[in-house]
């Protein structure tokens, strides 16, 4: 269901873990929405808490390196549970084929952190409206799709738990290391990598790592929020 013009005022999720982007964003979002909901999360694992609460939100504003993931896979796991979710990404990485990918793996909108606020309001209000948005001089240059799809695939059909080993496993953690982490034994680590290999038709950590290190992105710069305009135009 789409939000117009008539519908009660929408309900954001603004995830990213630099506080002074999420305040930006939240005055962004505020200006153009009067009295939108406004919930936000620091890392994946306040964002499952805050999806599971507010799963009926309107739009996920997503940071694509967000703590407790690695490149496209936090997209892909919340799409997988989430499929009722849009989830529109924010990034300062703004490589036209960085963009296009996260359209691929399912989100609505790709949105540049250097974005100015009539920018974003446009692109929020596309957005809600049910349409992709991407910058105009990416938006017409989408491929035909991304060989990963496969392993996206398999990042979206993982449980809560299994996506975390996931991630640990990419980040070359050990399995003590791992079980430590989630506090759980081992054994259930263990039992988590060998359901990873089976859907991802692989044999070893090795193997493992490298298909998922197909989803990464190398992460841009640090970001430096952009000066406030005086009395910024909204269209």
């Amino acid at each position: 269901m789409h939000l117009n013009a008539e519908d009660a005022v929408p309900k954001f999720i603004v995830a990213d873990d630099h506080p002074l982007f999420r305040s930006a964003l939240r005055q962004s979002i505020t200006q153009t929405f009067p009295g939108a909901e406004l919930y936000e999360a620091e890392d994946m694992q306040s964002l499952q808490h805050c999806v599971a609460g507010h799963g009926d939100a309107d739009l996920l504003l997503l940071d694509l390196h967000m703590p407790g993931a690695r490149g496209f896979s936090g997209l892909i796991f919340l799409s997988g549970q989430c499929p009722e979710l849009p989830v529109m990404v924010v990034s300062a990485n703004e490589k036209p084929e960085v963009m296009c990918r996260a359209i691929d793996y399912g989100a609505c909108g790709f949105l540049p952190k250097s974005a100015p606020v009539e920018t974003i309001a446009r692109a929020l209000r596309q957005v809600l409206a049910g349409d992709i948005w991407l910058p105009e001089a990416v938006a017409g240059h989408r491929g035909e799709g991304s060989p990963e799809l496969a392993v996206a695939d398999v990042v979206a059909s993982l449980t809560p738990q299994q996506f975390r080993v996931a991630n640990m496993l990419a980040e070359g953690l050990l399995n003590k290391q791992i079980a430590y982490e989630m506090n759980v034994t081992e054994a259930t680590v263990k039992a988590h990598l060998t359901a990873l290999f089976r859907k991802l038709n692989v044999s070893s950590r090795t193997q493992a790592v490298l298909a998922l290190g197909s989803l990464d992105v190398e992460p841009p710069g640090q970001f430096t929020p952009p000066p406030p305009k005086p009395s910024p135009a909204l269209v």
